[in-house]
């Protein structure tokens, strides 16, 4: 069916996940068709059908890494720039499956075939107005089809959003590439819908002197939001041949924005240093519990889909315990993703893991409190430590977090800390390490005198994908300095090295034939054995008993050596810290200035542990609060 003449396109281009409908075109829609009935709205995931014909698993490497996603349009839209790519990717590209290593120019003619087929099958000419939503990583891709679906529809207007035109990213964009008309650089809905009322009276915005779409564009209260519309996404996927249909995952937000950087100014303290995120809000704002859970059975009833993904930046501060309860409560088989903070509550992980709550990806990034201080992260290695083994136990959500490495103005301090601290982290979940790339926007942008670095630009690789006339005057969201990188790369390499022998000795051990924690305790009421699976069917066991027991017992969550003291008044601390002292030294327990953290996770609810799986509260063996 063709559209009716007052429609407007809104698209989402290569390389998103292409398991799930994009949020931004499902917000955007379900605003637009609220408010302008008269309007027809059609959402393009164009990702999708071209993740189809390339093929699931060579895509989802791809869309992996941000450089490799940027390449491949890079070279369709600069044909003279497209040897200086091919050698970038070959520089970059790991084993992609399907794709040959020295195959980029099979690959680039590959993907402009399956382009124009899927922009021809359209009738652009329909449409007044293409919204594009860029995001990181879809930069190239967005200009490609931008630049061919002008050629195909001349007058129509074109309009771009997202976190990749926050600010004077939007600016740049519009002032480089004059078939953008409009630049929304701030939230989407409110400008967008004073665009299409423009375009529709005959009042449109001047295309360059008002091109950026700014202004008081927030919307105060997100339970006045409609719910998302995903109807295109689930007609494109039913529109592919059988065997490339899949399951999706929804993508729902519950929160816009971080309140850990709630209000934080220029040069401001609060926000993590490095992070980027969230330059598009001002504040942060959350929908209501009730709202929130209407939400959630209104997406999973209409789509009839069960795997969901909170897209929040960080979840709410509050209230999280009762919203996961609710959660719980619907009886629906769920399996959720999201992320949060490495200092939520241990009663929290339990009620998410209780609800469906399936991964979780939390913000540890350092093994070191030293370095956590320069990140500006408000958290120590012991409230990572505590995280990664709480994630370890039956029922709880599973565990990803990155490590980052190579951080401006990091020392072999940080460095001596952070190998120290990663041995006691060894029985958990990998951390993956990710070398630290300068956000455009950050607080270390924003200062870089005060992390020891200068010359901040545009991202030297940038040079490879676009020709210097364009580049010039762009600013892009990685960005590159001078001061101490090779330093860095220097200082970091024991760390990386031991990432890789701690993923390499994890898998062995946990993905053998017997499954559950590397360290774990059974307990016997007034004996308990810890056991360390050490792989190749060598165990250490380790049997506390009495007094001895319920300390570790005690510190199953954090514990100050005061409170210790006054748990066991009978000991004394001269009897206690040579105890502590002993499992630490074993790496039994974990100690940080005058806390203690017993690293062992329960084994019950795993085979061979024993019945049933953890309460919802209170982990076995762990004494209520005294």
């Amino acid at each position: 069916m063709t559209p009716p003449a007052r429609t407007v396109a809104l698209v989402s281009t290569p390389w998103p996940l292409f398991n799930r409908p994009s949020i931004q075109l499902g917000a955007l829609k379900a605003y637009v068709r609220r408010h302008l009935p008269g309007v027809a709205v059609r959402a393009h995931h164009l990702y999708l059908p071209i993740a189809a014909r390339l093929g699931y698993a060579l895509y989802g490497r791809i869309s992996e890494h941000a450089w490799l996603s940027e390449a491949p349009y890079a070279a369709l839209l600069y044909p003279e720039q497209r040897e200086t790519v091919s050698r970038f990717w070959k520089r970059r590209a790991p084993d992609l499956p399907g794709l040959r290593r020295d195959g980029f120019e099979e690959f680039c003619r590959a993907l402009e075939r399956h382009s124009a087929r899927i922009l021809d099958a359209e009738d652009w000419d329909r449409y007044f107005l293409a919204g594009f939503s860029v995001c990181f990583g879809q930069l190239t891709s967005t200009l490609y089809f931008i630049r061919e679906i002008k050629k195909r529809a001349p007058a129509i207007r074109i309009v771009a959003g997202g976190s990749a035109c926050a600010g004077d990213l939007g600016r740049s964009l519009s002032a480089t590439f004059p078939e953008i008309d409009y630049v929304i650089g701030g939230e989407g809905e409110r400008p967008l819908l004073e665009l299409i009322r423009g375009l529709t009276d005959g009042r449109p915005p001047a295309r360059r002197e008002e091109a950026i779409l700014e202004g008081d564009s927030q919307i105060p209260r997100l339970d006045d939001l409609p719910v998302p519309d995903y109807d295109d996404y689930f007609a494109s996927l039913d529109a592919l041949e059988p065997h490339l249909r899949f399951m999706p995952k929804l993508p729902m937000e519950i929160s816009r924005g971080c309140w850990w950087r709630k209000g934080a100014g220029e040069g401001g303290p609060s926000g993590c240093s490095f992070c980027n995120l969230n330059l598009q809000w001002r504040g942060y704002r959350s929908k209501s519990t009730g709202r929130a859970l209407r939400e959630l059975a209104s997406l999973v009833r209409r789509y009839q889909v069960l795997s969901v993904s909170f897209m929040d930046n960080l979840l709410p501060a509050q209230g999280l315990e009762t919203l996961f309860d609710r959660i719980r409560e619907m009886e629906a088989e769920l399996h959720l993703f999201c992320e949060i903070r490495a200092t939520t509550p241990f009663a929290v992980l339990a009620a998410m893991g209780a609800a469906g709550v399936r991964e979780v990806q939390a913000g540890i990034e350092s093994l070191s409190t030293r370095l956590l201080g320069k990140l500006n992260k408000g958290t120590t290695a012991m409230d990572n430590l505590e995280m990664m083994k709480t994630c370890e136990a039956r029922g709880m959500p599973d565990l990803t977090a990155n490590l980052i490495l190579n951080f401006p103005s990091s020392d072999a301090e940080d460095v001596a800390e952070t190998l120290k601290n990663l041995m006691f982290a060894l029985p958990f979940k990998p951390l993956k390490g990710i070398p630290f790339w300068l956000g455009y926007g950050s607080r270390v942008w924003r200062l870089p005198a005060a992390y020891g670095i200068r010359r901040v630009r545009n991202h030297p690789f940038y040079a490879h994908l676009f020709p210097p006339r364009v580049l010039r005057d762009l600013k892009l969201m990685m960005q590159g300095y001078q001061g101490g990188v090779r330093r860095q790369e220097r200082l970091w390499k024991p760390v990386r090295e031991k990432l890789a022998e701690w993923r390499r000795t994890y898998g062995e051990r946990r993905n053998g034939p017997e499954r559950g924690p590397l360290l774990s305790y059974r307990d016997g009421g007034d004996f308990m054995i810890i056991r360390e699976r050490m792989g190749h069917g060598l165990d250490m066991t380790h049997r506390l008993k009495g007094t001895s027991r319920k300390i570790y017992l005690f510190c199953g969550r954090r514990r100050s050596m005061d409170r210790i003291a006054a748990r066991f008044p009978g000991f004394g601390e001269e009897k206690i810290r040579p105890f502590l002292r002993m499992m630490v030294d074993k790496r039994l327990m974990f100690s940080e200035g005058e806390n203690y953290l017993s690293l062992a996770v329960p084994a019950r609810g795993w085979p061979g542990g024993g019945p049933g799986a953890i309460p919802s509260r209170t982990p076995p063996g762990f004494l209520p609060e005294g």
